[in-house]
């Protein structure tokens, strides 16, 4: 009897069953939720019609479908590694990486099939493009330079794919044995070249200095003896008002003076000394030493 009243419920409320069931498949084709890092592009009858951002999102079921399931995180392409010549005709080796993410999912889809290929055939043609307009020496100096002008350039290569290169770094450049010579040949010979200039360039300032070391000394000399005319010139000038101020006794008493300093001199000198003194050299140092006590 249980099996029976059962059958009967089910039977007579299938419709609801299956109007529930409906409703619930409805609703989950309905509702898509989007995670953060991913944004979906619907489809309505094979056609675009919109795409979804992250969190809840409603569409139409059954005429809507989340066709393409893209992801909007910042993603790396394997390094590469392309040969190039630069402008000076040198053979270089450059590794590069790029980083890249989707902006624009509706683009990318419908207008780039393979983009990591896509985006790797556009980098070694553009970093062919640039390093042939630089020299060898500008490539290894201006790598920041050389960077930034090959992202620039794939940034605008890629904007119809919906792609943002967010990021391009040369890793390497590589050159072969021969350049590699050729450059550490070039670099000894620079240091060499830069030795010389410093020792002449110190050679130069000895010579200055030993020049400044004499103007100095000169200069220093002709002071001296500018300060001792000055000297002698006031002395003289002392004498002379003295002179005119005492008569002939002021000479007189100078002239003295200075030969009895010369009498002492001559008595200090060193070891046993015989001096032989005119006569009237003794007269004079006499008539000094009468000036000197006051005597006339």
């Amino acid at each position: 009897m249980s099996e029976d009243i059962i059958l009967d419920l089910l039977s007579s409320n299938l419709l609801f069953l299956l109007g529930a069931l409906l409703l619930i498949i409805i609703a989950l084709k309905g509702i898509k939720i989007v995670p953060q890092s991913e944004k979906y592009v619907v489809e309505r009858f094979g056609r675009l019609h919109s795409v979804l951002g992250p969190g809840i999102n409603f569409i139409v079921p059954f005429l809507d479908v989340a066709r393409h399931k893209i992801s909007i995180l910042e993603r790396q392409l394997p390094n590469a590694t392309q040969d190039a010549i630069t402008k000076d005709n040198v053979l270089v080796q450059i590794d590069t990486s790029v980083f890249y993410r989707i902006l624009e999912p509706e683009k990318t889809v419908y207008r780039i099939r393979d983009v990591d290929g896509a985006i790797a055939t556009t980098v070694a043609g553009i970093v062919r493009a640039e390093i042939g307009k630089m020299d060898l020496d500008e490539v290894q100096s201006n790598r920041s330079q050389l960077i930034t002008r090959i992202q620039e350039s794939v940034e605008t290569a890629v904007d119809d794919w919906g792609i943002e290169v967010t990021r391009a770094e040369i890793l390497d450049v590589n050159l072969d044995q021969a350049t590699r010579d050729a450059m550490l040949q070039q670099l000894n010979a620079e240091r060499a070249r830069r030795a010389q200039v410093t020792e002449a360039e110190g050679q130069k300032r000895a010579v200055e200095l030993a020049a400044d070391a004499e103007l100095y000394a000169a200069e220093q000399t002709a002071k001296a003896r500018r300060i001792q005319a000055e000297a002698e010139a006031y002395a003289t000038e002392v004498v002379a008002k003295a002179i005119a101020e005492n008569g002939i006794e002021a000479a007189q008493y100078q002239v003295a003076l200075k030969q009895v300093e010369s009498l002492n001199a001559l008595g200090n000198g060193s070891g046993k000394q015989t001096i032989v003194v005119p006569a009237h050299a003794l007269e004079a140092f006499g008539d000094a030493f009468k000036l000197l006590k006051g005597g006339k």
